[in-house]
């Protein structure tokens, strides 16, 4: 579903008067540049259009396409519009839940090795922060993992970031050309296991338009990004380089990618490469010990990755079907005191094979049908010492594997008129299949070999979305779904002082299954000054997943000896969701609050006892793992977000203003005590200039101290300020001066303060500071 973001209209006439008639002439300006146009791909399967371009044939007379069924009004493609500007909020209306959109060059200008650090400081979304530029997974007012999704290209990400807060994220930021971040009823389009949210990260590895250059074969009803022409068919190729270094960590990063295309085909081709050393930190790291050496880095937090992606589409009339493939490749080091002592480093590689397509049939009842599959090889060696005195004793401690195979099919039905409002419906069908195993080495042939033994889940979704428009003003979504989940696995025996229950548990073969169903309902009303309104309600269940049910082992990595609970029922989301957001105009704000009440919520609960390898030792005196049991309680959250921009005047040319943000989260068990590892109430804000070029802007966010702590093996954490500068400064070029046609160079600088951050959602807060002052310079280049 595409929105365009459109510049704020001219000041009223008592703004002009403050700012005297030397502004008059910028302000004017700005009143007829266009904000960035963001097409966001993620949140429903129901896709609009706001107009819909000629049918054009391809080149051959061959391929004459037969004609419609039904009329359409053919209209002009619309002309390109001016170059936008950066640093604009983006701000989606269009939508019953907020929707934080990151487009491409906010994620040039950030950077981070992860979508958790990406994300890390927009409101309502924090990052795990584990490994802070290695792995750190995003999570959303205050749920991770089982109950927040990661996409690429509309398949799941398929790696084993949901299996430990050490393992990264198989999607760089580099080879990423837009990020969304969707919560509320959207998130039933990819699963019940997606309650928190879906971050969704979107590239052209699969092409869905021809690159600019290329001649504009245009399938009905598809984008393109050329324009329309009768050029000839020879092929075309665009490029794209981005390059950074980073101070704190010593870190140098490049990608290139490529697109040509010509006739009906287009192609993508791109590689990327990261490499940092310990990076840099403020003061001591570790909270509870002083004696170990440090020297102002980091320890053991050096990191390194690459990836290359292949793939391809072919054009017809009325749709196109690509693929691609992709490898990714990272080895980082863990930090906190048990990596370092251990040496502890993960060395992980993803082989992922991608199928996509669209197809607008000549019909009366269907408009689109889409389909997605993917199929992933993901295997990852947890490497360190047996014993940290003895260097020889470096290998590895524990594998994770993950082979995952999916499919996805959506069907969107013709708009028809039920007299009472325009109706649209969408129909999806889901297939997933996963197969895990976490072999080590350390305990061959025991009962305790590996974090669990091989598993496998099957599941099967069907869900249907319809929508309402009511009037022009009014809009409502209805939305279901319907999942069967079957989990085969194994759990070893179970002493009865180690289950939440007190039952003894007897070591067999399980094979539990799970019928989840889902629903829910929405409001879409514009209000008087170009804001919208929205409200919604949803009901989730959510099927425990394999680790959920069948740990029973040490994890090297994080340090924990976990166990679940093969007795664990469907998890029930309930929840109430109010926004408002207004997209246009010098002021922009989107303004959100939200209730969940969770019947058998799952989380891992730290006991307070400590094990080695298997259950006889826990609670034995210098144990190293910290237990962790699966378990169930009723919880609720409940918070809310703001974030504003408002332009307030002309300076120099350009536009200078103000921004702010703010988020909160409180999430509590029936009993009133703390949920486990929630993020802080974070407040702050900023000034900014910007003109067609130029983006200049400060920015502080304040996080309070988090005193809201489990009662068991969870320890306050203070609050700290993040303040961050950056200049950007972004131009076509001549091509004659070295055949680039477009340049976005800048710098960035973090945490210019020096502060000591402690992220309160990570297990290894007490032992890891994130990074500390940095500069980061990046360039990149469009040929």
């Amino acid at each position: 579903m595409s929105f365009e973001l459109r510049r704020a209209q001219r000041l009223g006439g008592a703004s002009l008067l403050l700012l005297g008639a030397a502004a008059t002439p910028a302000l004017a300006q700005s009143a007829t540049t266009e904000l960035p146009s963001v097409t966001v791909t993620a949140p429903s399967p129901i896709v609009r259009r706001a107009a819909i371009v000629p049918t054009r044939k391809p080149v051959r007379a061959a391929r004459t396409a037969p004609a419609r069924s039904r009329e359409r009004t053919a209209e002009a493609a619309p002309a390109a519009p001016a170059a936008p500007q950066q640093g604009v909020l983006p701000v989606v209306t269009n939508q019953f839940a907020t929707v934080t959109v990151v487009p491409n060059e906010e994620i040039r200008r950030e950077g981070g090795g992860q979508l958790g650090d990406v994300l890390f400081s927009k409101p309502g979304i924090t990052g795990s922060s584990f490994a802070p530029g290695a792995s750190s997974r995003p999570i959303i007012r205050g749920l991770d993992v089982n109950r927040v999704g990661i996409v690429e290209n509309g398949t799941n990400s398929n790696g084993a970031s949901d299996l430990g807060e050490d393992h990264f994220v198989p999607i760089d930021p580099l080879a990423t050309n837009q990020i969304e971040v969707v919560r509320g009823p959207a998130a039933l389009r990819y699963g019940s296991t997606s309650i928190g949210g879906v971050v969704s990260a979107t590239n052209n590895r699969i092409p869905d338009a021809l690159p600019a250059c290329a001649p504009s074969f245009q399938p009905y009803g598809l984008p393109t990004k050329a324009p329309l022409a009768t050029a000839a068919t020879s092929p075309c190729v665009t490029a794209e380089t981005r390059t950074a270094f980073s101070s704190v960590d010593r870190g140098v990063e490049s990608g290139v990618l490529l697109d040509t295309g010509g006739g009906n085909f287009a192609f993508h081709a791109d590689a990327y490469g990261r490499t940092t050393s310990d990076y840099s930190i403020p003061s001591y790291p570790y909270l509870n010990d002083q004696s170990r050496p440090v020297n102002g880095r980091q320890p053991n937090s050096a990191t390194r990755s690459d990836g290359a992606s292949i793939g391809g589409s072919y054009f017809f009339q009325g749709g196109y079907i690509g693929a691609s493939i992709t490898q990714n490749d990272s080895l980082y080091h863990i930090p906190g005191i048990d990596g370092a002592d251990h040496q502890t480093r993960i060395d992980g590689h993803q082989t992922k094979i991608n199928v996509k397509g669209e197809y607008h049939p000549d019909a009366t009842a269907i408009d689109a049908v889409r389909f997605w599959a993917g199929a992933t090889d993901y295997r990852h060696n947890e490497i360190g010492l047996a014993d940290p005195a003895d260097l020889n004793s470096d290998g590895i401690r524990q594998t994770f594997t993950n082979k995952e195979q999916e499919i996805r099919t959506e069907v969107q039905l013709m708009p028809f008129n039920a007299r009472f409002a325009e109706v649209t419906t969408a129909l999806g069908f889901q297939v997933g299949h996963q197969e895990l195993s976490a072999p080590s080495p350390d305990n061959p042939g025991t009962l305790f070999n590996g974090l669990w033994d091989p598993n496998n889940s099957t599941r099967v979704a069907g869900y249907a979305f319809n929508e309402f428009k009511f009037t022009e003003a009014t809009r409502a979504q209805i939305a279901g779904r319907i999942e069967h989940v079957e989990l085969h696995g194994t759990t070893p025996d179970f002493p009865a002082d180690y289950l939440p229950d007190g039952t003894p548990q007897a070591g067999i073969s399980r094979n539990p299954s799970f019928t989840p169903k889902s629903g829910s309902i929405g409001l879409l009303q514009d209000l008087p000054g170009g804001m919208v309104g929205s409200i919604t309600a949803q009901y989730v269940e959510r099927a425990p997943k394999a680790a959920e049910l069948f740990s029973r082992g040490g994890h090297d990595a994080t340090a924990t000896f976990d166990i679940g609970n093969p007795n664990l029922t469907i998890e029930t989301a309930k929840s109430v969701e109010l926004g408002v957001r207004k997209a246009t105009g010098p002021f922009r704000f989107e303004a959100t609050v939200y209730y969940t009440h969770f019947d058998n919520f799952i989380y891992r609960r730290l006991t307070g006892v400590s094990c080695d390898d298997d259950f006889a030792s826990c609670g034995a005196p210098g144990a190293e793992l910290n237990q962790a049991v699966y378990s169930q309680r009723n919880a609720n959250f409940r918070g809310g977000e703001f974030q504003s921009q408002l332009d307030v005047g002309a300076f120099q040319g350009g536009i200078w203003g103000i921004e702010n943000q703010l988020d909160v989260v409180r999430a509590t068990f029936s009993d009133g005590t703390n949920v486990p590892r929630i993020p802080p109430l974070r407040m702050g804000g900023g000034v900014f200039w910007r003109d067609d070029n130029w983006l200049m802007r400060v920015n502080l966010l304040h996080a309070f101290a988090q005193n809201n702590v489990a009662l068991i093996a969870e320890t306050p954490t203070a609050g700290y300020n993040l303040l961050k500068a950056e200049v950007s400064y972004k131009t076509k070029l001549d091509r004659n001066w070295f055949g680039a046609r477009e340049m976005m160079a800048g710098i960035v600088g973090n945490n210019l303060l020096n502060e000591n951050i402690r992220n309160s959602v990570s297990y290894t807060k007490d032992e890891v500071l994130m990074p500390g002052i940095g500069v980061r310079a990046f360039a990149n280049f469009k040929f």
